[in-house]
Parts: C-alpha cells; structure tokens; sequence
C-alpha cells in the first residue's frame, strides 16, 4: 500500500521545481518532509486539507510551507489541497457560507437585497465603470464574506482535525493488525528440528 501510495503522490523534484514552490529552495531537501510515517503523513493531510478549505488562492504553498515548519509530509500536504477544485468550490463554499450565517445569527439576504445583487451581476461589464465594478464587488464582499470566512475557518479547523485523528487511528489499528497476524503465522509453525 506505501509503494502505491508513494506512486501516487508528487515526487520531491517535481515539488522542488514547482514555480510556487522555488523560494523554499534547499529547505524542501530535508528528509523528514519526505518520510512515510504516522505523524508526518496524518499531520500532512491535516495541513493540506486546512488549507485547501480555508483559503480560495495559494493553497499549495501555504500548505507546504505549514509542512515545512511542522515537519509534515510535503507531498501529502500538496495534493491534499486538492480537496476543493472545481467540482467541490462551490458546495463546500455555499456549506461553509450557511454555517457561517447560522453560527453568527445572521439571516440569509433578504430577497430585494438578493435580487439587486443579482441584477447587479447580470449588468454587462461594458456598460459597468470600474468605479461600478468595485462597489459591486464590496457590497457583495460585506454581505456574504463574513459569513463565509467563518464557516470556512469553522470546516476547515474541524476537517483538519478530523483527518489528522482518522489516519492516526487507522494507522495504529493497521500496524496493530499486521503485528497480530505476524505473531500468529510466527506461533502456528512448527518449531524446527534440530
């Protein structure tokens, strides 16, 4: 499962050359980062699902170099930013912008609110000024980014912590495992004759 696992995940020259990843330069060249152990693999699924679910940019780099400071695993940390791409963006930020409006009390935009912002997007941007666009822009900013941000923060904490426990667990239940079926193949041979 490990050789499949390492298959799977980027490679460290891969992460090295990585145009958001460069600056780190020689950092990225510690062993540790790169080591399959419980720690450093939970830790780093933990750090790249944070980050992919709390930030909308730069998710990659904030997670790596989180891995970095942590001693995480980088190509774990990476690719599970990959959590939010896409097909996912928009239901785990309309989740998170509910659970944002719930735990601060605040009700969903009123209708007449909704509606304007909804005419306001469907204006061509042509007959829009620049001015237009940024008041726009910051209206919808202060209507839905409170919310937002905290059911963010809310998912992403909870998220993280949550897979940093499973894979623990699963890690320990696995190796516990494997020792017991070890020791009982090693119990049912026969002694050997000398």
């Amino acid at each position: 499962m490990k050789n499949k696992l390492k298959a799977w995940l980027p490679k460290p020259e891969t992460l090295q050359n990585n145009r958001w990843l460069r600056w780190m330069g020689p950092v990225l060249n510690h062993p540790g980062l790169w080591h399959f152990s419980r720690k450093g693999i939970a830790l780093g699924l933990a750090l790249g699902i944070f980050f992919g679910l709390l930030i909308p940019v730069a998710q990659i780099p904030f997670a790596a170099a989180a891995a970095v400071v942590l001693r995480a695993n980088v190509p774990m940390a990476v690719a599970s930013t990959l959590v939010t791409n896409p097909i996912t963006f928009g239901p785990v930020y309309y989740g998170a912008y509910r659970l944002g409006s719930a735990i601060l009390g605040e009700p969903p935009p009123d209708k007449p609110t909704a509606a304007a912002l909804d005419a306001a997007q469907t204006e061509p941007a042509q007959t829009q000024g620049a001015g237009d666009r940024w008041r726009r822009w910051l209206e919808q900013l202060t209507t839905v980014g409170k919310p937002l941000m905290v059911g963010l923060a809310v998912v992403a904490t909870a998220s993280g912590l949550a897979m940093y426990g499973l894979v623990s667990t699963v890690w320990i239940l696995r190796t516990r495992w494997t020792r017991r079926k070890r020791l009982q193949t090693r119990l049912a041979k026969p002694p050997h004759e000398t």
